[in-house]
């Protein structure tokens, strides 16, 4: 069996493959319906408190499934990419792979490249629903847009699995490379605000869908997708040396 055959039935068998698609089609289909129905579940349940919302467009439909794509399923996106990343989280196994494999690159490929590629899936699966169910409910939102933004969403996707290799290169444990690859993405955009370096950080993808769906220019984010290639790539590069120099 080959390591990526391998890395592929390691995510359908325990169902992490399931779970990153259920998540992102779940928002997908709840996004433009809470947009649509915002204003009539406000009412229901906020007694005799009346509050006006303006009628809802087809980019309201794409913000909401965005905001719990960038929240909720990234947070599941990375649980899944630490326990695929974290390389000796079973230490057996990570002895019979280093005395067979000598690359510390050709271990890392595998799990990052099938891992990367299952939230990928799923995310463009989640947009291709939410462009659907807006459509229906809404009105068709703009398909370039959406498809560039859901393109650099992948992207970012993929720079925050690199940065979950880099931790589960290191940690022995799922859970600590979870919550440190976690605080590093939580970290970033708030250093951003510093010194108006946020439009070139990768955490400015994170909003891409949402703003080019609603007409903003493309041209915004080609600095934050250039600089996400390059840490995604010097990444991988650190983590691939921290996997072959580990103890056997």
């Amino acid at each position: 069996m080959t390591l990526w055959r391998l890395e592929w039935m390691r995510l359908v068998r325990t169902r992490r493959l399931a779970a990153l698609l259920a998540v992102y089609a779940f928002f997908g289909l709840l996004g433009p319906i809470t947009a649509r129905y915002m204003g009539e579940i406000i009412a229901r349940f906020g007694g005799e408190i009346e509050i006006s919302f303006p009628d809802p467009t087809p980019v309201d439909g794409i913000v909401q499934f965005s905001a719990n794509a960038s929240q909720i399923g990234l947070l599941v996106v990375m649980v899944v990419a630490a326990g695929s990343m974290t390389f000796a989280a079973i230490p057996e196994m990570a002895v019979f792979l280093r005395t067979r494999v000598g690359s510390g690159m050709r271990l890392l490929a595998p799990r990052f490249a099938v891992t990367t590629g299952a939230a990928a899936a799923a995310y463009s699966l989640g947009s291709g629903l939410a462009w659907y169910e807006t459509a229906v409910l809404l009105g068709s939102p703009p398909a370039g847009p959406l498809l560039l933004g859901t393109a650099l969403g992948c992207l970012y996707l993929a720079f925050a699995v690199a940065v979950a290799a880099v931790f589960g290169s290191r940690l022995g444990g799922v859970a600590a490379t979870a919550l440190a690859s976690l605080l590093v993405l939580l970290v970033l955009p708030i250093a951003g605000l510093l010194g108006g370096v946020g439009r070139w950080l990768p955490s400015h993808l994170v909003g891409a869908q949402a703003d080019l769906v609603a007409g903003g220019s493309a041209g915004g984010f080609l600095g934050a997708g250039g600089v996400t290639v390059a840490a995604t790539a010097a990444l991988l590069w650190w983590a691939s040396r921290w996997i072959a120099a580990g103890e056997i």
